[in-house]
């Protein structure tokens, strides 16, 4: 907590007295959405133990800017387990976050489908998640002024929040489809036996993130909205080998698209 509480003085003494209420963190390829906004922006290097990613597409800071009414906190550029961080370490942000004030995140990823009934292009609304990295952000001691020890995970996804999204999507001409994320560690992409494991657990799609900040979050008391840029079809899926530089593209070409999904979602919730 004093970790924390130091990050937060240092983010305050800068942003002053702009109160952030909703959060967003954006995935690989989808960085360049604070661009458009008048933004503070601090790099992470300079925010006490925050740490700078090392992946193709994560800038590496918080922007602080007004969209659509909304006071708005993103991250430009996230971590992942398979970079070498420790689950305290990617989830350290969605903790100050909560100490500045958020009540909503968005979080979004890039991800491969399992299922046919998605394509590359697509955005998937996250309904809920599978775990499958080995572990959890939550093990160590609890600090009771973030959460409850032994949080409930049965709604993470709010699901008030993801029937308004699914009405709004549909208004502004984007068919958004609800479906399960299945978390991994990386770096490798899955196999084909492996993705076949995840359709039978019943998952839609397939990652490397998300399922940490999601499960702070809820344990946090933010409500949480998943979203799930479908950049590739996941091995075995198709004959194509599987290349990031093939997820940075269609993530940029899925742009114009998931901005204005962002900004629709903002002005409903």
């Amino acid at each position: 907590m004093e970790k924390l509480n130091e990050a937060k003085k240092y983010i305050t003494d800068i942003i002053k007295d702009f109160k952030p209420e909703l959060g967003i963190i954006l995935g690989s390829g989808l960085g360049s959405l604070p661009d458009e906004y008048d933004c503070i922006k601090i790099p992470y290097s300079k925010i006490p133990n925050f740490q700078k990613p090392s992946v193709e597409g994560h800038t590496g800071q918080l922007c602080f800017c007004n969209i659509e009414g909304k006071n708005t906190v993103m991250m430009q550029g996230r971590y992942h387990f398979y970079e070498g961080y420790s689950m305290t370490q990617i989830t350290y942000p969605v903790k100050v976050m909560k100490l500045l004030g958020v009540k909503n995140l968005i979080i979004t990823n890039a991800s491969g489908t399992a299922d046919l009934k998605f394509s590359p292009g697509d955005i998937m609304l996250i309904k809920d998640h599978i775990n499958l990295m080995g572990t959890n952000p939550l093990i160590g001691k609890n600090y009771a002024e973030l959460g409850t020890r032994f949080p409930d995970m049965s709604d993470i996804y709010n699901k008030n929040l993801r029937k308004k999204i699914l009405s709004v999507a549909e208004n502004v001409g984007i068919n958004l489809k609800e479906g399960v994320y299945l978390a991994m560690t990386g770096p490798s992409y899955e196999t084909p036996a492996e993705v076949k494991m995840a359709k039978i657990l019943g998952a839609d799609v397939i990652g490397m993130s998300t399922a940490p900040e999601a499960i702070v979050a809820n344990y946090c008391g933010i409500n949480v909205i998943g979203l799930s840029c479908i950049t590739n079809f996941a091995s075995g899926v198709s004959d194509k080998k599987l290349s990031h530089e093939e997820v940075i593209e269609t993530a940029k070409n899925i742009e114009v698209k998931f901005k204005t999904l962002i900004k629709t979602i903002i002005r409903v919730i």
